[in-house]
């Protein structure tokens, strides 16, 4: 049975009890949220039993993650090939610092040589969960097969996504809600970037060059078997999001949703987990709209958001522009957040752009758990504020999400007064101390 199908019989499963523990939070909340759709615990039941070697042992020391209505707000780091660079050692190395800078969701989405190879050594040594995008794998394999990408047939789609729901992959992103009648959307719209998700882009011209609709869509069905099986979570792609301020919030990106919408029902209906993938790049006065028109429209199922990128000029700098535009969508209510790397729209990121971008989404995560007042989010503030309130560094490195950056930055020079270099002899909070007489144990 899925996580969704246990939580509906009232059964706290080992996951549940797991999540819960790690948000200090009752179980029954996870369940419920399990129940009604608004939480996802992306749970594979092959990357979670005992037949995943390392993997399941790397498990026992992280817990699974839901991601849901009143739960922390969570990240993900993607990472993976492309047909020029990477290779397994940089790809686990990757992994590897995800994981380490706090990131609870880890995709792969090699395009590169031997696809099945890298992923399956990804799960291997994954403490997290993995997501994946089959088509990818479909597409690159018709690519070398037949020469052609619209060439692939709807049964290497399947494929490939049967064989990632075997080996273990916790949530698969699939583009169900491009159609042909969005595709007429998409075309009349005239957008300034068209289509810049790289699945979309390969599901729109095989739809085109053979004149059929999204095989996604039309057997939807048969994902739901397969998902069903292998309890693995949908991750309904934005196939149609704006891939610049320009194009945000129109008509192809809405009719997509609405389709979702209506998919995310028949997945509850199939005792399918479901989440939806939100726009890329918007701007800052039309987040919390669109995050509110997912819920509506998706029943409330959990928002999955990249960035969103609230400039389109942040080129080496994207991982702030997304961090702005991720703060404001997971503190109107976006769930999950897709971190960006500095070197989005210029490269494939190497592992100190994967350290970046996790921290950056952290950070905006963690500010909009303030605001939503998730459990325990005002009080890691509270503790650091102590902690400079008592000049003590070593608990400020401590208390902050890189404390070697912190150690770093702060012994580059030293004071004799104890202060950092900034104020030295004329520290704020030691003058306050002296002034009013105030000390670190009286806060």
């Amino acid at each position: 049975m899925t996580q969704r199908e246990l939580a509906k019989e009232g059964t706290v499963s080992p996951q549940i009890q797991q999540a819960a523990q790690a948000e200090d939070i009752a179980p029954e909340l996870i369940l419920q949220g399990l129940a009604d759709g608004t939480t996802v615990l992306p749970a594979n039941i092959n990357h979670v039993s005992g037949g995943r070697g390392l993997a399941s042992r790397l498990l026992l020391l992280a817990p699974p993650r839901a991601i849901g209505r009143g739960l922390r707000t969570k990240v993900n780091a993607n990472i993976g090939t492309s047909p020029d660079f990477g290779s397994m050692d940089t790809e686990l190395e990757k992994l590897r610092v995800a994981v380490e800078y706090g990131a609870d969701a880890v995709m792969d989405l090699s395009t590169g040589p031997d696809i099945p190879g890298i992923r399956r050594a990804i799960l291997a040594n994954s403490p997290v969960p993995i997501g994946t995008v089959p088509v990818y794998q479909a597409a690159a394999q018709a690519m070398e097969s037949r020469g052609a990408i619209v060439d692939m047939t709807a049964d290497d789609l399947f494929a490939a996504i049967g064989e990632q729901a075997e080996d273990g992959v916790d949530f698969i992103t699939v583009h169900c809600g491009i159609t042909l009648s969005s595709l007429e959307r998409l075309k009349r719209q005239r957008r300034v970037t068209d289509v810049v998700s790289r699945g979309g882009s390969f599901l729109i011209g095989w739809m085109l060059h053979n004149g059929k609709e999204n095989p996604l869509y039309e057997q939807y069905d048969r994902l739901l078997e397969i998902a069903r099986q292998y309890d693995v979570t949908l991750s309904l792609g934005d196939g149609m999001r704006p891939g610049s301020l320009a194009d945000a919030t129109d008509r192809a990106q809405i009719e997509e949703l609405i389709v979702l919408g209506e998919l995310v029902e028949r997945a509850w209906e199939a005792g399918v987990q479901v989440m939806v993938e939100g726009p890329g790049h918007m701007s800052l006065d039309q987040i919390a709209a669109n995050v509110q028109l997912e819920k509506k429209l998706c029943r409330g199922a959990p928002f999955y958001v990249l960035g969103p990128l609230v400039t389109d000029i942040g080129a080496g700098y994207d991982h702030i522009t997304a961090a702005i535009g991720g703060t404001v969508a997971a503190a109107a209510g976006a769930d999950f957040l897709c971190y960006v790397t500095p070197s989005e729209h210029l490269g494939l990121p190497d592992p100190e752009d994967v350290k970046v971008g996790v921290i950056a989404s952290r950070l905006a995560g963690h500010a909009a758990d303030i605001v939503k007042g998730v459990k325990g989010a005002a009080e890691q503030d509270l503790q650091m504020a102590r902690a400079r309130k008592r000049l003590d560094w070593e608990a400020q490195a401590r208390l902050s999400l890189d404390p070697k950056h912190s150690r770093e930055a702060h012994s580059q020079h030293k004071t004799e007064s104890g202060a950092c270099s900034m104020c030295g002899k004329f520290c704020a909070m030691d003058l306050m101390e002296k002034y009013l007489g105030v000390t670190a144990n009286r806060c």
